[in-house]
């Protein structure tokens, strides 16, 4: 058995929280930003569950709120940070890190179950 060379426990909490992942994924893609109903419907989220993971995420300084009025109707924008997408794209990087040696590992078990599966036929 090889040595990992990327740990799976590295993969901060932060991010890899799936609604949070879709949260980012969705920012990163949208170079102004996105209004808060905008990413609610990108991500599937219920307001109540948008709110709270915007509140980690903002607490942490990976996203910044900026509330507005448009029209006399109040605007809540989300942007990610700079700090908040370098730590972003250094999580994605280790997650695919991760997950290419997983394939590889998988790939060479698979290949060695199959092996032991035919020598037994």
């Amino acid at each position: 058995m090889t040595a990992r060379r990327h740990d799976p426990g590295s993969l901060t909490r932060l991010f890899h929280e799936p609604s949070r992942l879709a949260i980012l994924s969705a920012l990163c893609a949208s170079r102004d930003g996105l209004a808060f109903t905008e990413l609610r419907a990108a991500c599937r989220l219920t307001d109540g569950n948008l709110s709270r993971h915007l509140d980690v995420l903002a607490d942490d300084g990976v996203v910044r709120i900026r509330k507005t009025f448009v029209d006399d109707k109040p605007r809540t924008t989300v942007h990610v940070t700079r700090d908040g997408l370098a730590r972003f794209n250094a999580y994605l990087e280790n997650l695919a890190a991760v997950l290419q040696e997983a394939r590889q590992a998988a790939r060479r078990d698979g290949s060695a179950h199959v092996a032991q599966a035919a020598a037994r036929a």
